[in-house]
């Protein structure tokens, strides 16, 4: 590992050159082959009855698997290309001609799923035996069937949401990525991206902290009547296609059929985590006490303890991930280089580039990109951690359909909790000043707050957003019902200003991807629990864990728990990691002066 730790020095910035090393002639070559593949297709379905062979049922689905790996290549090309610099024309024009392209392509071979729904009980069950990677995807097809539409509606809303719902999206990325911060730092004002300016919110300066929010929710609300009405018509489509013409029962369902998540559990997850906000809140009388302050305000919510933080190089960051990565297993650690090695990862800061971090796993036998913008403040540290974890998972699902190697989004996040606990206690286990530790511990729960409750609360707002838009609400309607969350979630410990009341127009998920955000809670959650058995069990949980997430997304989240001892459907479950929030919180009283 010392080779890549000389690479990684210096920030390191990646190359797209595994998806195509010459865009031009690529993207040309792909396009044709793809034609061929999708022609091909075209040409079976004249045989496609209800007793049709096995050999042609497998043939008609390797086309489509075929299909899929270009149009995951291409589609993963535009996008991280846009990524790298949204203000780039180039890149965008690119991403709507792949965009229109693959619609345009996907409405051609929609015909065959819609076949497999209309196969008798019978006969999909005999398929569905010699299904192989397939089984899951084609059992999910089985499962949706209630809610499909004709070929023709499906055809129409596909064609509509490239340049409608998909439009909307990137517009919101276009406009926010292009804010420009001014902040002033050591008696200059200074133009920030919004990466830049949100590092400020946790600095140790109370003055500091509320300028950058205030900043923040200046360029957001100044602009809330362009962004509102963007929300507006993004909530709108999703109950018209998902309520209206899928027949959903409510908004969130949509969500829940496509997790694959029985209502009952999404239900005992949020309703578990309103219970105990308390929790959180008795930590934030903590932290005012710590601070030295008789309340904390919305503005304190991340504030640092120390008076002085350390900044780390990115050589620093990686070494410290791949330690704890390595301590777990040799095997995560060694596929995690993987990105490093293979300059899959992009960290640099530079303007333009996408907010943010994700990781971005396009084909199950391509090393999966990271994005991620590295200050070299602690908590990039653990970002570097999140995003590899995602890594590891795709790439540990490598033997999957590239139909079913992405986990559904609850489970899409365990990896990436997983690997944040493992670096956190890693740094826990190595410190034995009690100062530090108890700083350790403050920003080990500012994180469960931030992706546990806050995330919770998110979709608490998006359930009431969708009723209240259906009903003609106001952007202003909208922005006092997020401030009544605000202030239900932090009770009387927290004073929350009433500019925070324009927090929901810079979540990007509540835009791109509506009740998404459920998926951190039940991650965190689901981690917290996962993570004491690995505590009670050492080196013999490693290999149920690998196995959970060598399955990718091969079966639904219940199914793939059900070996661990978890039941999603019970309130009790997700009180195991409250109990363990509650420990922490414990934990860091005890250390109080």
């Amino acid at each position: 590992m010392a080779n890549i730790a000389v690479k990684a020095r210096a920030v390191p910035r990646w190359t797209l050159h595994d998806l195509l090393s010459q865009p031009d002639k690529d993207f040309e070559r792909l396009c044709r082959q793809q034609e061929r593949q999708v022609s091909q297709l075209e040409r079976l379905r004249p045989r496609l009855k209800q007793n049709v062979s096995s050999t042609l049922f497998k043939q008609a689905y390797q086309l489509k698997e075929a299909i899929a790996e270009i149009s995951a290549t291409l589609h993963a090309y535009a996008f991280l290309w846009f990524a790298e610099n949204t203000q780039q024309q180039a890149a965008r024009a690119f991403q709507a001609t792949v965009r229109e392209r693959l619609t345009k392509l996907d409405n051609r071979i929609l015909f065959l799923d819609l076949w497999w729904q209309g196969l008798s009980i019978h006969k999909a069950k005999s398929h569905l035996r010699q299904s192989g990677t397939l089984h899951y995807y084609l059992d999910t097809l089985t499962r949706i069937k209630p809610h499909t539409l004709s070929e023709t509606e499906e055809q129409i809303i596909r064609v509509k949401d490239s340049t409608g719902r998909s439009a909307i999206e990137m517009l919101y990325g276009v406009l926010t990525s292009g804010f420009k911060f001014s902040l002033k730092i050591d008696g200059k004002v200074q133009t920030l991206t919004r990466e830049e300016l949100t590092t400020h919110v946790r600095h140790p300066s109370t003055q500091r902290r509320q300028a950058a929010y205030q900043e923040l929710f200046r360029l957001y609300s100044g602009h809330r009547d362009v962004i509102g009405e963007m929300y507006k018509s993004l909530v709108l489509d999703w109950k018209n296609e998902g309520v209206t013409l899928r027949r959903h029962r409510t908004p969130i369902a949509v969500r829940n059929m496509a997790n694959d998540v029985p209502d009952q559990a999404v239900t005992a997850l949020l309703t578990t985590c309103r219970k105990h906000s308390s929790i959180f809140q008795h930590y934030f009388r903590l932290k005012a006490k710590l601070l030295k302050k008789k309340n904390l305000t919305r503005y304190d919510l991340y504030a640092p303890l120390r008076t002085s933080s350390t900044n780390y190089s990115f050589s620093q960051a990686w070494k410290m991930v791949h330690e704890s990565f390595q301590h777990f297993s040799p095997e995560v650690a060694k596929l995690a280089a993987r990105v490093v090695e293979e300059r899959h990862l992009d960290a640099r800061i530079r303007p333009g580039k996408m907010g943010g971090a994700f990781c971005y796993s396009v084909t199950p036998r391509l090393t999966p990109y990271v994005l991620m913008n590295f200050n070299g403040h602690p908590r990039d540290i653990s970002t570097l951690a999140h995003e590899l974890g995602h890594a590891v998972h795709g790439m540990l699902a490598h033997q999957h359909s590239v139909l079913t190697f992405h986990s559904s989004l609850p489970l899409a996040e365990t990896a990436s909790i997983f690997g944040e606990q493992l670096l956190s206690e890693n740094f826990l286990s190595h410190e034995r000043n009690v100062q530090a530790k108890r700083a350790l511990l403050m920003t080990q729960l500012d994180d469960l707050y931030a992706t546990i409750l806050r995330q919770a609360y998110f979709v608490e707002f998006e359930r009431l957003a969708h009723d209240m838009i259906n009903d003609g609400a106001t952007i202003d309607a909208l922005a006092q019902a997020y401030l009544q969350l605000l202030r239900e979630q932090f009770g009387h410990d927290v004073q929350v200003s009433k500019e925070f009341q324009w927090e929901w127009l810079s979540i990007p998920h509540i835009f791109s991807s509506p009740f998404y955000c459920y998926a951190y809670s039940f991650g965190n959650l689901l981690v917290l629990a996962l993570y004491q058995r690995y505590k009670q069990e050492g080196n013999a949980f490693v290999p149920k864990y690998l196995n959970l997430l060598s399955a990718g997304g091969s079966a639904s989240p219940e199914s793939l728990l059900k070996p661990l001892n978890v039941n999603i459907l019970s309130e009790r479950f997700w009180q195991e990691g409250f109990t363990r929030i509650q420990d922490l919180v414990v934990e860091l009283e005890k250390t109080m002066p």
